[in-house]
């Protein structure tokens, strides 16, 4: 099965390869109707990540040679980093065509990546209508649901009729992001409800719009933090997300494949911090805003690792009368680390998804308390054995299973608590979860072990 999985994915790397070869082909040749072809042929983004392949001069071939929607295609399906410089390849009335078959949300991300002052001609440019609805979607924050959101939805009054509003989606539907789920508004514009486009249809023509409407409006206002959002797309597994103001009246909607974006965004964002390394890092960032970016939380765990060092300082003279201390103890605060890293790992998750509570945290905490005497007692009868067998002393045994059981309790009780706290005081989890826990398992550890070693000390020597 894996020898078939590599073959398959050889495959797809040869298949990539040879589209990229001929897409090169034709850039050299400067054949235009072989291009046209080749895009119609290819997935938009699998054209775009081809692009992304592409040196800046094959670029500035490119971009000349591709019409007008395959240029918003393009661009649209890029990375923030394809997207500046294929800009920087186009005048502005060429970003400006690109930009009208594209929609609203991905050109205020685009724009938001380039310099103030090409934006602000770019914006100018614009027509009257287009310029104050992405003026208004800019003033938002990137991270938030106004950032995240379009306008181009599809709204109907609530005193229409089923037949008034078939007409009204035949003629913007074509123009709106998605048209399954359609919202339903009061004559303020206030929302009130919404319908599925198959309730519409199913029907009759003099129904009116208020009677098949479903009234649950699960809603967001635009400063709603887009982590938030993601949660309550996927919590109420919906189509489309509405942003509304103050007053609850519809600003935009948020669809799907935003959503996906922002979870895929989050969680690259908290394995990253979870290791210690900002989520703004890439391979492309420059040698001092890499130290500027790693060099404080290493000086952080720089700090935790002094606290396991003076707690080891502190029992000198039992390890130097059991030299075989030494070896050992790093085992005990090793398997602490894991068994806590395990705990925190379900804890943030759990807290990510809204599945943990403060006032529910006394049951799953008095599980993992269980859980980590049974854990330590087995790995610590297990580690006992070999020692044993390595140094032939049964009470050396006996403290590393004890160690073993109270470490990890140490471990389940601080992975359990850290990230409960942490989410309390509203701080990341994700981002201090670790330096916490690792600073507790190994002090706790090597005290414990190194405490129960020197009351144990007439047995050993």
């Amino acid at each position: 099965m894996a020898a078939e999985e590599r073959n398959s994915e050889e495959e797809k790397e040869r298949t990539r390869e040879l589209e990229l070869e001929k897409l090169r082909t034709l850039l050299e040749n400067h054949d235009a109707e072989g291009l046209h072809a080749f895009v119609a042929d290819e997935n938009a983004i699998d054209f775009a990540q081809q692009v992304d392949e592409l040196s800046d001069e094959e670029i500035e071939k490119l971009t000349p040679m591709l019409t007008d929607e395959e240029l918003g295609s393009v661009m649209e399906q890029s990375e923030e980093e394809e997207q500046t410089r294929i800009a920087k390849t186009l005048d502005n009335d060429r970003i400006l065509n690109g930009f009208a078959t594209m929609q609203k949300d991905d050109i205020v991300d685009m724009l938001g990546e380039m310099p103030i002052g090409r934006r602000k001609e770019l914006i100018n440019a614009m027509k009257a209508d287009d310029r104050q609805i992405i003026t208004n979607l800019l003033q938002y924050p990137g991270d938030s649901a106004g950032g995240l959101m379009t306008t181009e939805y599809i709204a109907l009054r609530e005193d229409r009729t089923v037949g008034q509003g078939l007409s009204k989606i035949e003629e913007i539907g074509p123009k709106t992001e998605v048209i399954e789920t359609i919202f339903i508004v009061d004559p303020r514009r206030r929302l009130i409800g919404w319908c599925d486009l198959r309730d519409i249809l199913s029907s009759p023509k003099d129904t009116m719009l208020r009677d098949i409407m479903h009234d649950d409006v699960i809603s967001v206002q635009p400063e709603t933090d887009q982590e938030e959002t993601a949660k309550l797309v996927s919590r109420y597994d919906l189509k489309a997300l509405p942003v509304v103001s103050a007053t609850n009246q519809i600003l935009g909607i948020i669809t799907v494949d935003d959503i996906i974006d922002v979870i895929v965004e989050e969680y690259d964002e908290d394995m990253m911090q979870m290791a210690g390394v900002s989520s703004e890092e890439s391979l492309e960032t420059t040698l001092w805003q890499s130290v500027r970016l790693r060099l404080p939380w290493l000086l952080v765990n720089l700090a935790t690792a002094f606290l396991a060092s003076f707690t080891v300082r502190a029992f000198e003279g039992t390890i130097e009368k059991v030299v075989a201390l030494s070896s050992i103890m790093t085992i005990v605060s090793g398997m602490g680390g894991n068994a806590g890293s395990q705990t925190t790992s379900i804890l943030i998750r759990a807290l990510s998804q809204n599945k943990l509570h403060f006032k529910d945290c006394i049951r799953p905490l008095f599980k993992e308390v269980l859980l980590a005497v049974i854990n330590g007692a087995a790995c610590g009868i297990v580690t006992a054995i070999v020692v044993y067998f390595m140094y032939g002393n049964v009470f050396l045994g006996i403290i590393v299973i004890m160690s073993m059981i109270g470490n990890l309790l140490v471990a389940g009780i601080c992975g359990f608590l850290i990230p409960v706290i942490l989410s309390q005081l509203h701080l990341d989890p994700a981002v201090s979860s670790s330096i916490f826990l690792t600073t507790a398992t190994d002090v706790l550890g090597f005290f414990i072990f190194l405490g129960l070693a020197t009351l144990f000390l007439p047995y050993l020597v």
